[in-house]
């Protein structure tokens, strides 16, 4: 069973968001990444890269194949984890804390668009429909 921490909204596309004032954390989920299995590299997007929530932004590559990385929230790129650069592992290890991939300062629409994605429950009903 995939942990699914309660503090976080998910997408169905499986990113996480935490959101700190009008910064929003994004990683993969637990679940994305064991479905993945083991992640050996992670195109990280631009700083200041412009995000539109849906829309592709990274890519993470593992063993088995490349997904897609999709904004959860539209905004704009301020922080990317260039620890993934050295040890894209951690998206394996530690989804939830040090396999973060960027964060984005909130766009006019992105509080409304935290506000929309799943709760805990939700996205545990999406993992468990597939």
């Amino acid at each position: 069973m995939s942990k699914i921490p309660a503090d976080l909204k998910f997408a169905e596309s499986h990113e996480w968001v935490r959101l700190e004032g009008d910064i929003a954390t994004v990683g993969i989920s637990d679940h994305a990444q064991h479905e993945l299995t083991e992640v050996v590299f992670v195109e990280l997007p631009e700083l200041q890269l412009a995000t539109v929530a849906g829309d592709s932004c990274a890519v993470v590559e593992s063993v088995k194949t490349a997904s897609e990385i999709y904004a959860p929230v539209s905004g704009e790129v301020v922080a990317v984890n260039q620890a993934l650069d050295g040890d894209p592992g951690l998206v394996n290890t530690d989804p939830y804390g040090a396999g973060w991939i960027f964060k984005v300062k909130l766009g006019p629409n992105g509080k409304d668009e935290f506000e929309d994605l799943l709760d805990a429950e939700g996205y545990e009903n999406v993992i468990a429909g597939h």
